[in-house]
């Protein structure tokens, strides 16, 4: 399977070395880590990164390393996962994201996500995959309903502390009906196939 996706400015890839820096940096950066426990130290951005890589070489799809085609920087992670199997509508599939700070407010997040939404729905052969972010994280949230995206309520996230005020959670779902918008990449730049799902555990 062709584990490199395109869209208009992005390229989803699997991950190489010089990635690690970068990823080290967003990872280091409060700003995109506001909605996390804490910000991550070197090593454990680079475990995350190694898993994320082995993932996408394993299975052909996964946490994608995500290049700007016109400058060639790695800007971050966007892909597929399967999240853990003690939240309360798993098993799913999961789109998730993490930009560099530099490229936020630009739609890439949306562009890069729509590719993999299209890839879970036509390639994958998925009826459903999911997205969910802490409720306060606005700006995910708007990714979510750019994309198409349903509110399915809220929840609280069974690996969170419980005293933690990230722990609600906002959930969403798409359909693979609801996948005919993300058929025309260029509209976010402005502004079953018997595919094995990995185990939960070997996912990030």
């Amino acid at each position: 399977m062709n584990s490199v996706l395109e869209t208009p400015r992005l390229r989803l890839r699997p991950w190489t070395a010089a990635d690690r820096v970068p990823f080290a940096a967003l990872n280091a950066d409060p700003r995109v880590m506001a909605f996390f426990p804490a910000p991550l130290t070197k090593p454990q951005s680079d475990a995350l990164a190694d898993r994320c890589d082995a993932l996408v070489r394993e299975h052909g799809w996964g946490p994608w390393a995500v290049e700007n085609k016109a400058s060639g920087s790695f800007i971050g992670f966007v892909g597929l996962h399967v999240p853990s199997p003690l939240l309360p509508f798993a098993p799913c599939v999961e789109v998730a994201w993490r930009l560099a700070h530099a490229y936020w407010g630009q739609g890439l997040a949306s562009e890069a996500a729509a590719r993999a939404l299209r890839f879970g729905f036509e390639t994958l052969g998925l009826e459903e995959i999911v997205a969910f972010t802490t409720v306060g994280n606005h700006r995910s949230r708007a990714v979510m309903e750019r994309l198409g995206m349903q509110a399915a309520g809220t929840f609280l996230h069974p690996l969170l502390e419980s005293e933690s005020p990230l722990r609600p959670h906002a959930l969403y779902r798409l359909r693979r009906g609801g996948v005919q918008a993300l058929r025309a990449p260029d509209a976010l730049c402005d502004h079953h196939a018997h595919i094995a799902l990995p185990r939960p555990q070997d996912l990030p």
